[in-house]
This record gives structure tokens, sequence and C-alpha cells, in this order.
């Protein structure tokens, strides 16, 4: 793992943090980036801003992939793991697909459930094969 791999990993990891606290207290994510103590690095506010300001499209995308699972019965950090993940997708600077999907289903896997890995890399694979982004 170079250190690049883990600064990004670990402002991936920030990012979801802010973005689970915004969820939590029913805010913007904009306003918990703007409150936090420590000001998060560029790469963070990035992540957090286009998930924000890509939230509609991402949503979109994955309800139209997870059959039989819509996004209020989702796990909150899945959820959140996933519009995070799609949002990077969109992004047309973005990094590779395989390295977004390869970062999500880590987080997930750290972050939520057992079964939380698979049902993201399912879910983004089948985005990034229906070549929606």
């Amino acid at each position: 793992m170079t250190s690049d791999h883990g600064t990004r990993h670990q402002s991936r990891e920030r990012a979801l943090s802010i973005l689970y606290e915004a969820e939590m207290k029913g805010e913007p994510p904009s306003r918990v980036l703007e409150s936090v103590p420590v000001a998060p690095d560029p790469f963070v506010r990035l992540l957090v801003t286009g998930a924000e300001s890509r939230r509609q499209r991402s949503e979109e995308l994955i309800a139209a992939k997870a059959i039989g699972w819509p996004l209020d019965r989702m796990a909150v950090i899945d959820r959140l793991v996933l519009r995070l993940a799609v949002s990077e997708l969109l992004d047309p600077e973005g990094p590779p697909p395989a390295v977004v999907i390869d970062e999500a289903v880590e987080l997930a896997k750290t972050y939520s459930t057992d079964e939380s890995g698979s049902f993201v890399n399912g879910i983004l694979a089948a985005i990034v094969t229906s070549g929606s982004t």
C-alpha cells in the first residue's frame, strides 16, 4: 500500500464519518463539514461536497440496481458508502472505477455488516457495467 493510497483511504474514512454525522443530525453535509473542529484536507472536502451535490443522481443509480432494497431499508453506512462511491464514479476526473469499488468495499467491510462488502460490490459493479456513470 502506497502512502497516497493510505492517505486517500483515510480521507474517504473521514468523508464517510462526516456524511454519517450529517445523516444522524439531519443536516446538509456541507454544514457539518464547516463545523468540524479540525479542518479536513482538500480531498475530504471534494468527496463530501461531491457526495452532497450528486446525491440525487447517485441515489437514482443505486435504487435502480438495488433490486428489492429500497434506500430507506439499507443499513445507513451501506447507503452512505454507496453514495460516496457513486459520486466518485460520476466525477469525470475521479479515480478508475476499480479503485472506487475496492475502496467502497473496504469501507463497507470495516464499518458495516459482514455482508456489506458483497452488497456494495454488487451494486457498484452493476452501475459501472451498465455504463450509467
